[in-house]
């Protein structure tokens, strides 16, 4: 979820110009017999894809297997153009409205029914197969039953632990909520939290508190119910014990993961991408991930992007490059280089064998919730991170927080 800004590229950048030498990983299935043998039509033409990645190691992986598909075929031809995040959103809608879209987007999951409700998605139902994909990804792409998108790559949320200062204040790993309270409470010192997670007031923060609303068996539509006023109680709880920081609604995922690596923190919530930094950073930190601890069942959040193809653009050109580039070795080469795990559940079960910290984030995978999908998604996740930020800093108890929460949500959803 964190994400800088840059400089807007080139208005339509050719990526053979920027790609790097990376060693050929992808599948050497001719993608021209692919289109014959699943479409009947030979599909043909320029396909230009928009993202937002400014990671570098992001941009060179998407320009690599753009590039082997290129020049595996000599039907259709792909290029790609950087948006800012900061602009994608405004260049869709602008771009909807004066007709001058892309092919192909990447977005990020939370967005995609706002767009789908427009109209400018392809439906690919029955156009693409998404059988094997885990369902909270295919959920954050359907809107009213039908499938206008391909999920791109996942993520999702567990919980890190400081196994030397669980260890020093003689406690197992919790599992549910009273045992993460009594063990946050036992390691919390002078200079130590014991729990903290990104509790800012936005959609980062809401993706990190729905996992406790949703374990309890609620929906996100639901926070003022048993289950929602439950959770931001729970909430409330960690607060007054002292072992969570009031400070964390300022602090952004990567924000606690620096308070986490500096010893500030003996427990939190955080995700998959998080794992290289850390390992990088403090090798000899002694640190593990277990699922988030449960109230009724099993929860997590899902993050992650996916793909969508433009309506009335080139569709079966498009329809075909994402085949590819979500099949087997070339989809493991884009996960792998990103830091993703693939929504194709087939793949995700093979992709880290033999790492037990990136397994725990695989098996949450079939746990993992979309936030929405809807249109109106933003303005309910501006309720919910608004209500728990209150209860966060005492400014409201969390019955009458989550009543004023699902009045906004009610007034949206037309309840």
């Amino acid at each position: 979820m964190r994400r800088g800004f840059l400089k807007l590229l080139a208005a339509s950048m050719s990526l053979s110009l920027v790609a790097v030498g990376c060693g050929s990983t992808a599948s050497t299935t001719t993608v021209e017999d692919e289109a014959v043998a699943s479409t009947g039509t030979e599909a043909s033409g320029d396909v230009t894809i928009w993202y937002y990645w400014e990671t570098e190691g992001h941009q060179e992986a998407l320009n690599h297997i753009i590039e082997e598909f290129n020049g595996q075929q000599d039907d259709i031809t792909v290029e790609a153009k950087y948006v800012p995040f900061a602009d994608f959103k405004k260049q869709l809608s602008v771009g909807a409205s004066a007709g001058e879209l892309p092919d192909i987007v990447i977005l990020d999951n939370p967005d995609h029914a706002s767009y789908a409700a427009m109209g400018i998605f392809a439906d690919l139902t029955g156009r693409f197969d998404v059988s094997t994909y885990y369902d909270g990804p295919v959920n954050s792409c359907t809107l009213d039953g039908k499938l206008y998108g391909v999920p791109f790559g996942s993520n999702d949320l567990v919980l890190f632990y400081n196994e030397d200062m669980l260890e020093a204040a003689g406690c197992e790993v919790p599992t549910t909520w009273d045992e993460l309270l009594e063990v946050a409470k036992a390691t919390t010192t002078d200079s130590v939290y014991g729990f903290a997670h990104c509790a800012l007031q936005n959609e980062e923060g809401t993706f990190n508190f729905l996992p406790w609303v949703w374990s309890t068996g609620a929906t996100s539509y639901e926070i003022d119910s048993e289950g929602g006023i439950k959770a931001m109680e729970f909430e409330k709880s960690l607060v007054e014990s002292g072992a969570f920081p009031k400070e964390a609604i300022n602090w952004t995922q990567g924000d606690t993961m620096n308070q986490f690596i500096s010893g500030n923190l003996a427990m939190m919530i955080n995700g998959t991408w998080q794992i290289p930094t850390m390992r990088e950073e403090v090798p000899d930190m002694n640190w593990n991930v277990a699922p988030i601890p449960q109230d009724a069942e099993q929860a997590s959040g899902l993050g992650g992007e996916n793909y969508a193809v433009i309506a009335g653009g080139n569709e079966e050109a498009s329809i075909e490059f994402l085949k590819y580039a979500t099949s087997g070795e070339t989809c493991l080469y884009m996960m792998n280089a990103m830091g993703y795990i693939s929504a194709d559940s087939t793949i995700a079960e093979n992709q880290f064998e033999g790492d037990e910290v990136y397994q725990v984030f695989v098996d949450e995978m079939q746990y993992a919730h979309a936030r929405g999908p809807l249109p109106e998604w933003p303005d309910i996740s501006d309720a919910i991170s608004l209500a728990f930020n209150k209860v966060l800093i005492g400014e409201a108890e969390p019955v009458d927080a989550a009543a004023e929460a699902q009045a906004t949500i009610d007034s949206i959803i037309g309840n």
